[in-house]
């Protein structure tokens, strides 16, 4: 299980022109909730959660100081201006022993396919992530995808995948997740020979020259 640290503060104080103030000092808002808990105003230093957010992913446990206490939360939306990388908004969902969450989680291709090193087939990676449902204490950090015994014609799909012990996958079993194609053959077009002997186009003479 990945996981990162992040302080955060309360605040009261709600409302876009608060917000709109905040961001104007280097803060970013952000909200916090849960099962069994009122939802709470946060904010953030935007160069920290900067910083955090280069090496984390979706599945992510970010470990959120908050006044002295600590609550272990998933990222579960990032709002960012439509032009700039300016972090508008951050929802962090807190994450409770026992209870399962949904999560996206990435998926690592491992190996080089027979069907491309004997024949030269082409890997094609169909799925980059797939959503899970697992104990907060046992969300994996990737899910690794073996793809070497692969031929050519062969997928791999969600129900191949294999999961951490307590790991459900959420998605349709039946979707492929990567599978090896046969080479592309292009082929070069093919000119007739005619076997007649080229036209010879003469400049006309002067009628004096004729």
């Amino acid at each position: 299980m990945a996981s990162a640290t992040l302080n955060a503060s309360p605040r009261t104080e709600t409302g876009k022109g608060v917000a709109r103030k905040l961001r104007a000092a280097g803060q970013v808002p952000a909200v916090i909730y849960g099962h069994g808990r009122e939802p709470q105003a946060l904010t953030i230093n935007a160069r920290e959660l900067d910083r955090m957010l280069t090496h984390v992913s979706a599945s992510t446990v970010i470990e959120l100081a908050i006044d002295g206490g600590t609550s272990r939360t998933l990222i579960r939306e990032l709002q960012r201006h439509p032009f700039r990388r300016q972090v508008l908004h951050v929802d962090f969902q807190e994450l409770v022993a026992g209870e399962k969450v949904a999560v996206r989680v990435t998926l690592v291709y491992q190996g080089v396919p027979d069907g491309v090193r004997l024949d030269a087939g082409v890997l094609d990676q169909i799925l980059h992530e797939v959503e899970i449902e697992a104990d907060p204490s046992n969300i994996p950090e990737s899910i690794v995808v073996d793809v070497t015994h692969l031929t050519i014609g062969h997928a791999l799909h969600v129900s191949d995948l294999k999961l951490p012990e307590g790991v459900i996958a959420l998605d349709d079993p039946s979707t492929a997740v990567c599978l090896v194609a046969a080479p592309t053959v292009s082929e070069e077009p093919v000119v007739e020979a005619t076997g007649a002997e080229p036209e010879l186009i003469r400049k006309a003479k002067p009628d004096d020259e004729k």
